[in-house]
């Protein structure tokens, strides 16, 4: 167990590492190869009125004529130890790990992006139990009573969920419980956990229903292919021979053979949640990581957008890993992996 961790870790350095490289080769390599200069990278950092030499000297400035591997290792630099900008009036200190300076702001990136992490993983940890337990439940339900008309109603309202899109059923969610029936909180609401546990709930708790409906839909069709094919195997033949409870023969040998390709799903949806839920948080008005991406692709900000890439990608590697361990518990023949 502890050399498959050690080796699960070590991929995941080395993941992050080619990621950070080609994220950084995206956003300043490939405009390169499409024939833009050094001056027409540093231009959106300078107000419009800045003439041709005003540009070169911020592109100078800013490091954009040294070669891209050059460029890379100054950024890779400021990850591990930190990093300074000179911004024209003076030198900022970015503290690591430095995901990037914002130039239009002057502010480092990261601060930023911690500011808003605690909602975007409010909204992902609330969502992510409501999906996972009410999908996993309705999928071995259905599995269960296979054919009936309970098994055709919730596949069918799975069959929805996994159709509509979120901005369509949250903005249909805010008209009739928030701004008709005045059941839950308006869009914009957010209450930080410390400060009011209630109220925090309150005003996150249609944003949760929506986006796990959404989830839900399709953890509950998963599960129930796999209850469905786990059920006709021999070995569950067999434990109901030797006079097992089916509680018992359900979740210890049915359902825990089908999580598998769940706990896989669960690790990439939770992942990239945190990473940032552009379309519910830009749905709900929710200061998150995603409408904090949204709004930096509306401004051209490029460091914000690189540091919101890196920051989705690490907790996505991070989530698969999480996921990789959990293998070793739910099905031990992983190990020898």
């Amino acid at each position: 167990m502890l050399t498959y961790m050690i080796r699960r870790l070590i991929s995941a350095v080395v993941l992050l590492f080619i990621v950070s490289a080609a994220t950084f080769a995206i956003f300043f390599l490939v405009p390169r190869i499409g024939g833009a200069t050094a001056d027409d990278l540093a231009s959106r950092y300078v107000g419009k009125t800045a003439g041709p030499e005003q540009i070169h000297e911020a592109a100078v400035r800013l490091g954009f004529t040294d070669p891209i591997w050059v460029q890379y290792g100054r950024f890779a630099k400021g990850i591990v130890a930190g990093s300074d900008y000179d911004y024209g009036a003076g030198v900022e200190h970015c503290d690591a790990p430095c995901l990037g300076y914002s130039f239009l702001t002057q502010n480092p990136v990261l601060p930023d992006l911690l500011d808003r992490l605690p909602v975007t993983l409010s909204l992902a940890a609330g969502a992510a139990v409501l999906w996972l337990f009410g999908g996993v439940a309705t999928g071995v339900i259905s599995a269960l009573k296979r054919g009936s008309p309970l098994d055709r109603a919730s596949m069918g309202i799975a069959l929805a969920g996994v159709s509509l899109p979120i901005f369509f059923t949250g903005l249909l969610s805010l008209t009739i419980f928030s701004y008709g029936l005045k059941w839950t909180a308006g869009g914009g609401s957010y209450t930080p956990l410390l400060e009011n546990p209630a109220a925090w709930a309150y005003d996150l708790l249609l944003p949760w229903i929506t986006l796990a409906f959404l989830y839900a839909a399709a953890y509950a069709r998963l599960t129930r292919a796999g209850m469905l094919e786990t059920m006709n195997e021999d070995y569950i033949r067999t434990a109901r021979a030797k006079g097992l409870r089916e509680r018992d023969v359900v979740v210890k040998h049915g359902l825990r053979a089908a999580l598998t390709p769940i706990l896989t799903i669960f690790g990439l949806d939770l992942g990239l949640l945190l990473g940032g839920a552009i379309l519910t948080e830009s749905t709900f008005s929710l200061p998150g990581i995603g409408k904090y991406a949204v709004d930096a692709i509306s401004n051209n900000d490029l460091p914000k957008v690189l540091g919101v890439t890196l920051l989705g990608a690490s907790f996505i590697i991070l989530a698969n890993l999480v996921v990789d361990l959990l293998y070793a518990v739910v099905d031990p023949r992983v190990r020898a992996a």
